[in-house]
């Protein structure tokens, strides 16, 4: 699979979930639940080996800066899970009944905007490591488009969730063209590899926090169980090619 076809499905998730919103109900869905435990493995196989890989690119790069440079690319990871994490939390405020619409949904402007803003950067990021040498790295393009397409398609349900009717049209079509957008820009651009690993770093803090937010909160009645299966089998492909 080369990146461009990997990207080509990536954009395609956004433009279907709006057809499978019965993976919303209560307990949760079991393919939601299974693409959770699919990104989570995505994150512990594939990103924070290659993380690893990548220090003594950083340590070479940032040479005498100290101890700081064993920490450099966890650090950036938590702050990709912190910054992901700050913005739930904003999002689910202006969701309390006494901001919230008249649908439930979180109320416009600002918050919106910032959000689907913030996925837009998000969605281009992973367009934009699956061209350069690093994101090529990362593991097979096929299991890469796998696990990334099951964990957009987990993403996209809870913008809708949080969004409902205003996340359809313009929102929704930011999402799918911005990994095409990264795409574009990787095959016109070339960064130091030093920096390509903060960015994976930021990226692996991101997956493990956006998945995590969807699956633990305990009115999802989440299914621990099919996360598990899930987890293990992407574990093993992964390990197998």
């Amino acid at each position: 699979m080369t990146p461009l076809a990997a990207v080509l499905l990536l954009s395609l998730v956004h433009l279907g979930a709006g057809q499978l919103e019965f993976l919303r109900a209560n307990p949760r869905s079991r393919l939601l639940s299974f693409a959770s435990g699919v990104s989570i493995a995505f994150v512990f196989v594939h990103l924070l080996p290659q993380i690893a890989a990548t220090q003594p690119l950083v340590a070479d790069a940032a040479a005498g800066s100290g101890g700081f440079v064993e920490r450099h690319m966890w650090l950036i990871a938590l702050a990709g899970l912190t910054f992901f994490y700050g913005l739930e939390r904003m999002v689910l405020r202006a969701r309390r009944p006494s901001r919230a619409l008249a649908d439930g949904s979180a109320a416009g402007g600002g918050t919106y905007w910032l959000h689907i803003t913030a996925f837009a950067l998000y969605n281009a990021l992973v367009g934009f490591l699956l061209v350069q040498p690093i994101g090529s790295r990362s593991g097979d393009p096929i299991l890469f488009a796998l696990a990334l397409g099951l964990h957009f398609r987990v993403n996209d349900l809870g913008l809708r969730a949080h969004y409902k009717r205003h996340y359809r049209g313009f929102g929704q079509w930011v999402l799918v063209l911005a990994p095409i957008f990264g795409w574009a820009t990787a095959r016109n651009s070339e960064l130091p590899e030093a920096g390509l690993a903060a960015l994976l770093s930021f990226l692996a803090g991101g997956v493990a926090m956006n998945t995590l937010k969807e699956e633990l909160p305990e009115d999802r009645e989440a299914r621990f169980w099919v996360f598990a299966i899930g987890a293990a089998v992407y574990s093993a492909l992964a390990l197998l090619f």
